[in-house]
């Protein structure tokens, strides 16, 4: 019997549209799919969460996905020139804790947060966040309230200024921990 180390994951990338034609299956990072295929256009996850990125070495415009297929989905998730890295996100049971910023550099108003956060207008009244520090978890930071739009995972770490991240035009308006239950 087969046993699944659920800590971390697996995930197949296809060349082809619904999970068609030449594939690679990986149980961890994968900074750059042209290492194993002539490009992807679809994906299936068995197991584990992971960020999708078209661009190589985890650049670019990023995706969230678990469990499922995702065979003719690229052009809404934002991935249209397809998948060209992926990053594993780590299953992760503790205390969740980051502390955002409203401006560059951890400066201007600062907030702890333990819990996911809709809306940081509404609940902080805070206009922008432009930094942040995580201490503990994995988050996701959205582009607008109530999870939507583009999205930026992020590890513990400082994260100073999320311009010179190549975020510059963005503006993160929610943020949620990824959870095993999310």
């Amino acid at each position: 019997m087969d046993t699944v180390d659920m800590s971390k994951g697996k995930i197949i990338f296809y060349e082809d549209k619904n999970c068609q034609g030449r594939s690679y299956e990986s149980n961890g990072d994968c900074a750059d799919m042209s290492a194993h295929l002539n490009r992807c256009n679809s994906v299936r996850v068995e197991y584990g969460f992971f960020m999708v990125y078209d661009r190589p070495n985890f650049t670019g415009n990023q995706y969230f996905i678990r469990r499922g297929e995702f065979g003719d989905h690229m052009s809404t998730m934002g991935l249209s020139g397809g998948i060209k890295s992926c990053r594993m996100i780590p299953l992760y049971r503790g205390a969740y804790r980051m502390r955002i910023y409203e401006r560059e550099n951890f400066g201007g108003q600062m907030y702890e947060l333990m819990d996911d956060c809709e809306n940081i207008m509404d609940r902080y009244h805070m206009s922008d966040c432009m930094s942040c520090h995580v201490m503990d978890g994995h988050w996701m930071m959205y582009e607008q309230p109530f999870y939507r739009g583009r999205m930026m995972y992020l590890r513990p770490g400082e994260y100073r200024s999320f311009k010179e991240m190549g975020y510059g035009g963005m503006r993160f308006m929610s943020m949620r921990r990824i959870t095993d239950m999310m």
